[in-house]
């Protein structure tokens, strides 16, 4: 169900939005004025940790064509390359941690180990995805141009497609992302600045030959000073450890935006939009996922979307403290807060890809539809001229760095 008015649909007063945004604010406030040692001490910790593992799996690697030594190192490496993309290189772009002024973690200098460039990354994601969080026709995340994940878009034939689709999108998922900030809908209809679009494609493919020589040819080669044998299993194991990021990656994304709970908008709702009403809008489009410890740092506190969402630029290891407070804000104004067990999220996120390859008149919606809300919407997606200006909450992306 796509909202247009998110006030109208939760049946908050102005006022009740207007002190949403204040505790909210008070609670961003007071979360940058207690960030410390501990906080510092905890990245460096994980990014130690990060690097060992990475380490451990390239040097145990070196005796890869032993099946023990392959699957020990593979696990290793596996774990490495989630750890960076989903704590580290995702939460430091985001500008985390550019409080601390270091330069080796910092969101103008981290580049991460996966095939997207960080800058484009960082348009993509923090401006587009986190201002405009589930607007259709806007946010360029709502199935990533690929998949239909709402009943307001428009269905085509190609949509039959969708659970091969999915499939391949879990497993090439750092290829695909690759290409998301070129807006290849803007492309087709020669509506894609020339120039931008040279240094995009520049920038991909240095990236691409970056990921693909690390990977692929390099270490590969290194693990032959022990054995011409270990070439082809080490670069196996690489493709492994490269698998298993991708389909978790995709799998923690889905499950925070795609779950039932999670709702879309129109781009009606973003006229006149304030603070607030952002904040509201963050609540209502995200959903988080439960488990332990562990598996809230291998998935980048993403299992908090919902918090990550409303403070994309606070530390990820405070998002369990603050979502006691969110959820407690929730509850006072009887605002849903979309929760539950990482499978059975993922396995709504599956249900509706599955849903949805069809037409809607063969499939029917759990969620009520309010009047004027079940239109279709155009398959196509808006370019960033005609996305209305937003005020900046998050990163440090700005549109003359595309230019």
């Amino acid at each position: 169900m796509a909202i247009s008015d998110v006030k109208e649909y939760t049946h908050l007063t102005e006022d009740e939005v207007d002190q949403i945004g204040r505790e909210l604010d008070a609670l961003r406030a007071e979360i940058e004025e207690s960030r410390g040692d501990a906080d510092a001490a905890y990245i460096n910790r994980i990014i130690t940790i990060q690097r060992r593992l990475a380490v451990a799996g390239r040097i145990t690697l070196f005796a890869s064509r032993w099946k023990p030594a392959w699957i020990a190192g593979t696990a290793m490496l596996g774990v490495a390359k989630i750890l960076e993309n989903m704590e580290i290189g995702h939460n430091v772009m985001h500008g985390q941690w550019d409080w601390m002024n270091d330069p080796e973690i910092h969101s103008s200098t981290w580049e991460w180990d996966t095939a997207q460039p960080a800058e484009q990354w960082k348009h993509s994601h923090n401006y587009i995805h986190h201002q405009f969080t589930n607007v259709l026709g806007h946010d360029n995340d709502i199935g990533y141009g690929i998949l239909r994940m709402a009943r307001e878009q428009k269905w085509h034939p190609a949509n039959l497609g969708q659970p091969v689709y999915n499939g391949l999108l879990a497993t090439l998922f750092q290829w695909g992302v690759a290409l998301h900030d070129l807006d290849l809908d803007a492309i087709r209809k020669r509506e894609k600045d020339p120039k931008v679009l040279a240094k995009q494609l520049g920038q991909i493919k240095r990236k691409i030959s970056r990921q693909i020589g690390k990977d692929y040819i390099f270490f590969p080669l290194l693990t032959a000073a022990t054995g011409p044998a270990n070439v082809v299993p080490t670069m196996t194991a690489n493709m492994t450890a490269n698998l298993a990021r991708n389909v978790w990656a995709y799998a923690i994304i889905f499950c925070g935006h795609f779950p039932d709970g999670a709702l879309h908008f129109t781009e009606e709702e973003l006229e006149d939009e304030t603070r607030a009403e952002w904040y509201l809008r963050q609540m209502l489009g995200s959903a988080n996922f439960e488990g332990g410890k562990v598996l809230h740092v291998m998935s980048g506190q993403l299992g908090y979307q919902i918090e990550h969402h409303l403070f994309p630029d606070l530390p990820s290891n405070r998002y369990a403290q603050m979502s006691q407070r969110v959820r407690a804000l929730t509850a006072k104004y009887d605002i849903p807060y979309t929760t539950g067990p990482l499978h059975r999220q993922y396995g709504q996120v599956l249900r509706t890809i599955m849903k949805l390859s069809l037409p809607n008149r063969f499939t029917s919606t759990d969620q009520h539809v309010q009047p004027g809300q079940d239109q279709q919407v155009a398959r196509g997606r808006r370019s960033a001229a005609e996305r209305p200006t937003r005020s900046t909450q998050t990163g440090g992306w700005s549109a003359r760095s595309q230019s």
